[in-house]
């Protein structure tokens, strides 16, 4: 992959005035400009309640179920099977609803906090992923059993940006359904794929795909937050959670967030409009970053895939062996960086990655890892600053340590696109 930049890193030569430079998309995206506008009518002029039987109110259910084709529409849908949630942590929890109370499900060990705590409140099975953090089908195949009725693999993972072979697994759920129905076995097995982090880098359309059921989010898509969905195909009938009024079609009552749905509808429709030159963009900026980071310290880790295609494009996950990653946040903040140190919600908990232990990551090595995701804002004035800033903080808290930050066993810093050289105790140069 080319690396489009207009000279190479030093971080000795950058003396830009501090600034504020945000790189945690991966736990929030500003509301875009365009979202924000389509949005804003229903605050106050079209404030009525779509479920109302007078001509303004209809206006406004109109407006629902445009939004709601524009959505289905997106993913390659009918807008009858798409239900709007107050996020996606609703939306995977609607989907487990939607199998036997008894049944056994089938999750990656790398999924998000809510599809796991879904799962262990049921009989299940969690498969483990490669170092790489991906899953292999043909791990989930072997995990099945005659009574396992949900498979909930993500499309891509938040923390380390792997893409995992949702068709790949979409073939093996297929080929346990045609057995079972070879059988005369009545149980019914779905296959539940959470895209909240895949629908702002890769394109998400459930025939594609080939599953069951998809969770959305608009929070990670330059949309509203506390707004979601699940697509769910004709074969699944979904079970409310929260009942009262029917709204969405008896699935999910209450008075539906019609601002938040239609800037839902927007967000998505830019996504699609941007999705491919965004991916490229961000793919370059995270390469060039990570560039400068293996340059500095040798010693660094890069967690997740190799290859550009099977990582999310402006994710970089980095692990500073020896470092606190939190004290590095703290130091970063000072400089005016923003950066995560992984899932949010786990995050926010001070709990350590599970993602990084499910992938066989030492705890020195998770203890000092970073998560740093860029936007539509970022620019590469913004990742020059970070990438000194963060050789900064390293060095600063490697003498605090009393660790060299020149010396030590070379690490895994290299991905496809931006191979950096390595010999321990010596900076590297570009392959």
């Amino acid at each position: 992959m080319t690396i489009h930049s207009a000279a190479p890193f030093v971080p000795a030569a950058h003396t830009a005035e501090k600034r504020f430079v945000y790189l945690d998309y991966a736990a929030a995206t500003p509301m875009d400009s365009d979202v924000a506008a389509a949005m804003a009518p229903y605050f106050c002029e079209k404030f009525f309640n779509p479920g109302a039987p007078y001509a303004a109110a209809r206006g406004v259910r109109a407006d629902v179920d445009q939004a709601r084709t524009a959505v289905a529409h997106a993913i390659g849908a009918r807008p009858g099977n798409v239900t709007f949630t107050a996020g996606a942590t609703e939306a995977n929890n609607l989907a487990f609803a939607a199998v036997d109370p008894g049944a056994h499900v089938v999750v990656s060990a790398v999924e998000h906090e809510s599809v796991l705590a879904c799962a262990e409140a049921r009989s299940h099975a969690i498969v483990g992923v490669g170092g790489d953090g991906r899953v292999s089908a043909g791990d989930v195949a072997a995990a099945l059993t005659p009574a396992t009725e949900l498979v909930s693999v993500e499309l891509a993972n938040g923390e380390v940006g792997a893409i995992q072979p949702v068709r790949e697994i979409a073939r093996v759920v297929a080929a346990e359904r045609a057995r079972r129905l070879a059988a005369v076995e009545k149980t019914p097995i779905y296959l539940h794929t959470d895209a909240s982090q895949a629908a702002g880098a890769l394109a998400v359309n459930v025939g594609t795909l080939g599953c069951d059921m998809l969770t959305l989010s608009a929070a990670k898509i330059y949309g509203p937050k506390q707004v979601g969905l699940l697509w769910s195909s004709d074969d699944v009938a979904l079970r409310p959670l929260v009942v009262g009024g029917g709204q969405e079609n008896g699935v999910r009552s209450g008075t539906e967030n019609v601002a938040g749905i239609v800037g839902f509808a927007r967000a998505l429709e830019l996504a699609g409009e941007r999705r491919g030159a965004e991916a490229r963009r961000l793919a370059a900026l995270r390469n060039r970053l990570q560039q400068a980071v293996c340059r500095e310290f040798c010693w660094a880790r890069v967690s997740g895939p190799r290859a550009n295609k099977l990582r999310l494009p402006g994710l970089l996950h980095v692990s500073f062996p020896g470092l606190e990653a939190r004290r590095l946040v703290i130091a970063l903040e000072r400089e005016g960086v923003s950066v995560g140190t992984g899932s949010a919600c786990a995050a926010s908990k001070m709990r350590a990655s599970h993602v990084l232990a499910a992938m066989g990551a030492s705890d020195e090595v998770a203890a000092g890892s970073l998560r740093i995701t860029l936007g539509h804002p970022t620019t590469e004035d913004d990742v020059d600053y970070a990438a000194a800033a963060i050789a900064r903080a390293v060095v600063a808290e490697c003498a605090r340590t009393g660790i060299d930050p020149t010396s030590g066993e070379s690490g895994t810093c290299t991905a496809a696109g931006a191979t950096v050289k390595q010999t321990a105790g010596k900076k590297g140069g570009e392959a």
